[in-house]
């Protein structure tokens, strides 16, 4: 062969080659499958509109909720996410973009939100992973970055995401894929892994969402299980008790999520004290699902108590651990910050019980956080979250009646004289 003429087809092979090479690469789009960074910190505060109203929801009443969680005291608590779930939706229009129903919500997502940042609070909605939604509305199956980019355009900044009607997908996949619409929509939004821990959400979702549901749904009731048939709904205590084993997962940014609170949605008061202590314990969102418009004192009281929710935001974002049990008193353990130590005794009977507890004889050690609590090598101070006082040191024993379905809770400080 001619070199001239074998130089130019080596030549015109060369040219070929890198023009592939260079069409293949322009065509290998990358998603980012990672959640925003810096949201979330602490567990998410707010309110959700399932536990109370389901698929009653409407934009009158959720600007009432949004104005009761300002004048009840919520907002100055903490809360801040004011999150409509499952019904919302009306259709799709030709281009495939959702809009809301019409006809309980007139004057459209945009305002509403608006109006709930007026408020100074943030805006959450609700979609699912599937075709339609656990309530039959339309899901965001085929239309995650459709519906990103919308949610963006509204102002929304938490977004629920559930697991119905979800044939064939494999989870971690599908929260990737609204991650990844999320992130090229551009707005910062604290993504809700809600596939009630079936596919083990804690082992994947850490760099994907920044809570997940580790149970399935939680409904009002201290201690029961209700059968649907298919499904199962799960009381306080029995969701509690899933939570074993998550708390290595847990952390600033990435949160167990044991489903939203039923405080106020018709326990007893000291079931709801309970309940709301334990989730404190458990660094777990604090997300109401009752009526803010007419609560009781009690429940306010419950709902607002700074010194647990104190607990529940230490910036350490440490998961608390069920130390010991005896008879139906569950004693556990939140290492804090500063040294700090939340302890928190859960009767779990129907009938009061004794606690007695020499601090002096007893260290506790919590390898997971490397942690110890000796009160004989240094003494602590104790103060009753509940009561709001002071209550010695840890140099005197503790004797103590933990009340029927109840708790007792403390904060232990170091430095006590």
């Amino acid at each position: 062969m001619d070199f001239k003429l074998k130089k130019k087809i080596l030549a015109l092979a060369a040219a070929l080659s890198f023009a592939a090479g260079a069409f293949a690469q322009g065509n290998n789009y990358v998603q980012n499958y990672t959640k925003y960074e810096g949201l979330a910190l602490t567990p998410p505060m707010g309110w959700n509109s399932w536990n109370k109203f389901a698929c009653n929801v409407d934009e009158k009443m959720i600007r009432e909720i949004a104005d009761a969680m300002v004048s009840s005291g919520m907002k100055a608590a903490g809360y801040t996410y004011i999150n409509i779930d499952d019904c919302w939706h009306g259709d799709r229009d030709s281009l495939g973009f959702i809009h809301p129903d019409p006809k309980r919500f007139p004057s459209g997502m945009k305002a509403l939100t608006d109006y709930v940042h007026s408020k100074g609070l943030k805006f959450g909605i609700y979609s699912d992973a599937g075709s339609q939604t656990c309530g039959g509305r339309p899901g965001s199956r085929g239309y995650e970055f459709q519906d990103a980019m919308t949610y963006a355009q509204w102002g929304v900044d938490y977004l629920k995401y559930d697991w119905c009607n979800t044939e064939g997908l494999k989870a971690e996949g599908a929260y990737k894929t609204m991650t990844a619409a999320l992130r090229k929509a551009g707005r910062p939004v604290v993504l809700s892994i809600c596939e009630w821990g079936t596919d083990k959400p804690w082992e994947w979702g850490q760099t994907v969402g920044h809570l997940w549901r580790t149970t399935g749904d939680i409904y009002n009731c201290f201690d029961c299980v209700k059968d649907h048939g298919t499904w199962k709904s799960w009381g306080i205590m029995q969701i509690l008790d899933q939570q074993e084993g998550l708390r290595q997962y847990a952390g600033p940014g990435r949160w167990n999520d044991p489903d939203m609170l039923e405080v106020g949605n018709g326990m007893s008061v000291n079931q709801d004290r309970a309940h709301f202590s334990m989730w404190a314990m458990l660094a777990a969102p604090l997300i109401a699902g009752n009526d803010l418009r007419n609560m009781s004192q009690q429940t306010i009281d419950i709902l607002t108590n700074r010194e647990v929710i104190a607990i529940n935001q230490d910036e350490l974002g440490i998961q608390g651990f069920k130390h010991s049990t005896k008879d139906s008193v569950q004693t556990w353990y939140k290492p804090l910050k500063n040294g700090d130590w939340a302890v928190c005794f859960l009767n779990r009977s129907k009938t009061p019980q004794k606690v007695e507890l020499n601090w002096q004889t007893e260290t506790i050690t919590d390898d997971f956080a490397k942690r110890e609590l000796n009160a004989k090598a240094q003494p602590y101070r104790i103060r009753n979250i509940w009561t709001k006082k002071d209550q010695g040191t840890t140099k005197k024993a503790l004797n103590l009646v933990v009340p029927a379905q109840d708790v007792v809770m403390f904060r232990l400080s170091p430095n006590a004289k």
